[in-house]
């Protein structure tokens, strides 16, 4: 009797596993489809299969359901060869957009007549991160060492605990320990579960602490700071509360509830008169609600595939704070052939009304909207948008391999550089821009860079860029979409 491997059943087996040498061991290893019956060995393209089984393997910390909420296709599911073919592609993609795994490997374990078995492996990140904290509570660590003489007083310090992966639920717990310029203790919890079909989810937080500098005004695009060394300018304190429906995989629905207290020093309002409607207190409860989307290869750094978010929130329902607030951002990426790929980005926002107290009238420079070129400065406004336009192209593609019996989620660090160059345009519509040049003009800038990728989702960008206003240098940044 002769020996057949189906060549329908292989081609699954290398496409689903990914390109990377590390899946493809895997499925050499473990995954090995034949039979000696010609009628089951040879898989018929025009008839549909059906899932039997799906195993899980390689899963320590994960729940079994965590997985399976992310792949499209399901047991006794029946989908002819071509689709389960895509579906398992869908799944491995899907399965690294979590953060939780270095690797995932879709394959066919067995297959009998029109029935198959499944099997996902998949390789745990490793998820406790316990990060010393050490930043200057300048606006960028390039302010800081150029003009501040590097100044150690002006240094927060303290602890970041971050489990991505806390009860195995795809929950994230971080409480971060902040010390020095700034106190500052905040907890957050991610991704609490509220239904079995895991479509529903809570995430709630807490933040207070006080710090002794200010920032009162914003002159020639830059912050203006009031300082007390022997006494605290600013105590706060503020808590959320969300809830998220995720029907699918796509898109998910937040609905969110906050609310913020600060206490200012009555020096803040002597130097600025317009910072806030009400005098020493700021306090004000916020509604909003957010639909984002997500269909790209790798979340982290998309080569290919759409991000889109709105965002509509409701700051204060009297005075002193009055503001409703509509936010859009878009991230477009498509591959130009093998060794290129092209991303634009765009966010547009809007408040009403446009006349807006200082604490409220902010935009780029803040919250991580920026522009290239313009790290130093802030453009504060009531409406405006910008968008950013890359080219890249892949450098390098390997992996870092750390001998660990013992802990071996570390031993296979992926790694990635890609090249790159890159032009920016925006523009802030501001009621009152006083001397700020940069607020209702079109604004510019351009440079190259290096992105570095690694454990899978940490990324550091290096970028050369150059402005409209002739500066030019070298940043340092860390992820962003938008």
């Amino acid at each position: 009797m002769r020996l057949f491997y189906p060549k329908a059943c292989f081609a699954v087996l290398i496409l689903a596993s990914g390109k990377s040498g590390f899946a493809q061991a895997s499925v050499s290893e473990n995954t090995i489809v034949y039979s000696t019956d010609i009628s089951s060995s040879v898989p018929d393209s025009n008839h549909v299969y059906t899932i039997r089984n799906i195993s899980i393997s390689g899963n320590r910390k994960t729940k079994p359901n965590i997985i399976l909420r992310e792949i499209a296709f399901e047991i006794n599911g029946t989908y002819p060869l071509e689709e389960i073919v895509k579906r398992f592609e869908k799944a491995r993609k899907q399965l690294m957009n979590t953060g939780l795994f270095q690797d995932v490997v879709v394959s066919l374990k067995s297959i009998s007549g029109y029935d198959m078995d499944v099997n996902i492996n998949v390789y745990e990140k490793w998820y406790i991160w316990p990060k010393p904290y050490l930043k200057s509570v300048d606006k960028s660590f390039h302010e800081w060492w150029s003009e501040t003489d590097r100044s150690m007083e002006r240094i927060n310090y303290g602890i970041r605990l971050t489990h991505n992966n806390f009860t195995g639920r795809r929950d994230k717990l971080k409480l971060s320990l902040m010390n020095g310029y700034t106190k500052q203790v905040s907890v957050q919890y991610y991704g609490l579960f509220l239904d079995n079909e895991l479509k529903w989810s809570t995430n709630l937080g807490v933040t207070f602490g006080k710090n002794r500098e200010v920032s009162y005004m914003t002159m020639n695009n830059r912050q203006v700071p009031v300082k007390d060394e022997h006494d605290f300018l600013r105590s706060y304190f503020s808590w959320f509360a969300q809830v998220n429906y995720r029907p699918a995989i796509k898109t998910t629905h937040t609905f969110g509830v906050g609310y913020n207290y600060e206490n200012l020093a009555d020096t803040i309002y002597k130097l600025n008169p317009h910072f806030s409607e009400q005098k020493n207190l700021v306090r004000y409860s916020e509604l909003f609600y957010r639909l984002s989307y997500f269909d790209v290869d790798f979340i982290p750094y998309p080569t290919k595939g759409f991000i889109g978010e709105l965002t509509l929130k409701r700051k204060g329902f009297n005075d002193p704070v009055n503001v409703w607030q509509f936010t859009a951002k878009a991230s477009k990426s498509w591959p130009i052939n093998k060794n290129y790929f092209f991303n634009l980005a765009a966010v547009g926002m809007v408040k009403l009304p446009f006349k807006q107290p200082y604490v409220t009238n902010q935009f780029i420079g803040y919250d991580e909207q920026y522009l290239q070129g313009y790290e130093y400065y802030v453009i504060d406004g009531a409406a405006g948008g910008y968008t950013k336009a890359t080219l890249s192209r892949p450098l390098v593609n390997t992996f870092i391999r750390i001998p660990s019996q013992r802990f071996k989620c570390l031993n296979h660090i992926p790694l990635k550089l890609y090249a790159k160059t890159f032009v920016n345009a925006g523009y802030v519509y501001d009621e009152r821009p006083g001397q700020n040049e940069l607020a209702n003009k079109i604004i510019y800038s351009g440079g190259i860079g290096l992105d570095i990728v690694t454990s899978t989702d940490f990324v550091v960008k290096i970028e050369w860029s150059f402005n409209r206003l002739g500066e030019n240098g070298l940043y340092l940044h860390r992820r962003n979409y938008f």
